[in-house]
């Protein structure tokens, strides 16, 4: 696939991340539990449309180190990857794309410091929430009261890191299917408070999927199996510090262009971000300059609707480099 792996001491930290292609750098920031191979079908296509195309492990997650204090998974830090990363490569400017938690990490960015940004494009989550009144581990924790909440369950190690670790292909088996188009995160409200993540989701079908081989899931869990979870999990645990954070940006705007891709039935476009999740968006950007909607996938969405996916890519960035002159 002429994927090249590189390591280096980044921000203080160990880091790996995959690259191909030459071009405007584009940077793809991957959520949990992903690491860079979330991104595999996305980083040929476009490096053969004519990209340098990054792919990190996000701190934490993969190859790239895991630091055990939750502190050092707050904005600074994160920001810190991003623009040591940037400057790693000899980059002054790159397009970042994100999704789940790499979404929040770029548009963080993008606040703090847009020289350093070309656009951003925003996968499933439109918007760090954020909401000025309460904290949000207060807030899921309030949630967590009522019924089964995965936030509320990662909250306080180290169970969830345990019982994850001790089953990473039946938890990333079942997360994966619970959070694709075919499944229904909502059904783990069901489950009472103090239930397992692993029990509160269905068992999903059996692999072969039409967007996901065992060999694909295998990639998955023996990167898992070999880091465990916790520095995944401390992605969550940082929420109030990075709550925090964002206080001073509260109305803040950035000019920086931006550009959103989400699916029909992702769970955070649904129960996560309000009646308005774009609208989220473009109070932060308003130059939000394309929204395009997948029908029928989820929030695992660059593989379930990979093709669909590469082709909005492909579009979002030529319309940067259209405008980036």
């Amino acid at each position: 696939m002429h994927w090249q792996h590189h390591y280096a001491v980044i921000n203080g930290i160990n880091m790996h991340y995959v690259e191909q292609g030459e071009g405007t750098p584009v940077l793809l920031c991957h959520g949990f539990p992903h690491f860079w191979f979330s991104w595999h079908r996305q980083i040929s296509a476009l490096a053969a449309a004519g990209y340098r195309v990054i792919a990190p492990d996000m701190r934490g997650m993969g190859q790239t180190e895991a630091p055990a204090d939750v502190a050092a998974y707050d904005i600074d830090h994160i920001t810190g990857d991003l623009l040591g990363l940037l400057d790693h490569i000899g980059e002054e400017r790159a397009v970042f794309a994100g999704l789940d938690f790499g979404a929040f990490a770029i548009y963080d960015l993008a606040l703090r410091h847009p020289q350093r940004v070309i656009a951003v494009i925003g996968l499933e989550n439109p918007a760090a929430p954020h909401n000025p009144e309460e904290s949000p581990l207060t807030e899921y924790r309030r949630m967590g009261e009522a019924h089964f909440l995965h936030i509320e369950y990662f909250r306080e190690p180290p169970r969830a890191d345990q019982e994850l670790a001790a089953q990473p292909r039946r938890f990333l088996h079942k997360v994966f299917h619970t959070l694709s188009g075919a499944g229904n995160y909502f059904d783990v409200f069901k489950h009472p408070p103090g239930t397992s993540y692993i029990d509160a989701m269905e068992e999903p079908p059996s692999l072969p999927w039409s967007w996901l081989s065992e060999v694909e899931l295998e990639f998955f869990v023996s990167e898992y199996a070999r880091s465990g979870f916790t520095g995944g999990l401390n992605w969550y645990r940082s929420f109030d510090l990075k709550w925090e954070q964002r206080k001073p940006f509260e109305g803040v705007q950035s000019a920086v262009p931006a550009y959103f891709l989400g699916s029909e039935h992702d769970v955070d476009l649904e129960g996560f971000h309000g009646d308005d999740p774009v609208g989220l968006m473009r109070a932060i950007f308003p130059d939000l300059r394309e929204v395009r909607m997948i029908p029928g996938a989820g929030h695992m969405v660059q593989l379930e609707a990979s093709d669909a996916v590469n082709a909005i890519l492909v579009d979002y960035l030529a319309d940067i480099e259209s405008h980036d002159q």
